[in-house]
């Protein structure tokens, strides 16, 4: 079974510093989510409260944060640290590039990397390397699919996305995708000796993805809304995976 002490420690960071990102994200966007339906009622867009507040409440997220860093060994330290600027810049990129959604994955999925590193204290890049690609192409297949949501503010505001980009071939890039995260996946899987649980989990990601896909109505926000949620069955079933793999 996993380490239940550095389960929850990873648990406690994920939390910290994905919440982080938000903060930074609605910071950076505070402006451009006034203009958006969906986004125009979160608390600095709608001014309930003020910049030097949010910039109060990053300080205490990253400051714990760094507190949970500082538990692990000096390689995850650095490597951790490492993901801020990927942090910090990650919601300026909507500005510049129809790729946002590629630096998001670059971002989100760092714990590829440092979760390894906590238990090993290094990277074994033959495993760590395709679970973190396959994490990216992971992030590629939601977060476009959230990015639909909104489609036509973003057109209006200038605002680049995957969403923008992909138009009506969206689901045949995110069957690329789909298939290159699975293929990753296996990859990791062989390299660190993993059994049959985890390669029918990894099916049964396989499975979900394809059927996400299939059924979306990529201009229906609710629809695009509803399959960005149904990915928290794909950690899932994949972490069940992993763990009944190691057993």
């Amino acid at each position: 079974l996993p380490d239940w002490r550095m389960l929850s420690l990873f648990g406690v960071g994920a939390v910290l510093m994905r919440g982080a990102g938000c903060t930074i994200n609605d910071m950076w966007d505070r402006d451009y989510d006034r203009q958006v339906a969906r986004t125009a009622s979160r608390p600095l867009a709608a001014g309930d409260i003020s910049t030097f507040q949010s910039l109060v409440f990053l300080g205490g997220q990253l400051s714990l944060a760094l507190c949970v860093l500082l538990c692990l060994n000096y390689y995850s330290i650095i490597l951790g640290a490492a993901s801020l600027s990927l942090v910090i810049t990650y919601p300026l990129m909507k500005r510049v590039t129809y790729w946002p959604q590629l630096v998001l994955g670059l971002t989100f999925n760092w714990g590829a990397l440092l979760g390894w590193s906590a238990i090993r204290g290094s990277c074994e890049w033959s495993v760590c390397l395709p679970l973190y690609f396959a994490g990216v192409m992971w992030t590629l297949v939601y977060d476009t699919i959230y990015a639909h949501q909104d489609k036509r503010d973003d057109i209006m505001i200038g605002v680049k996305s995957t969403a923008l980009q992909f138009k009506e071939d969206t689901k045949q890039w995110l069957s690329g995708f789909s298939l290159a995260m699975l293929l990753s996946l296996c990859v990791a899987g062989m390299n660190c000796n993993q059994t049959f649980p985890y390669y029918s989990a990894v099916a049964a990601v396989g499975a979900h993805l394809a059927h996400q896909i299939y059924t979306l109505d990529i201009d229906k926000p609710e629809d695009c809304w509803k399959k960005f949620a149904s990915n928290r069955t794909v950690g899932i079933l994949l972490f069940i995976g992993i763990v009944l793999g190691n057993l």
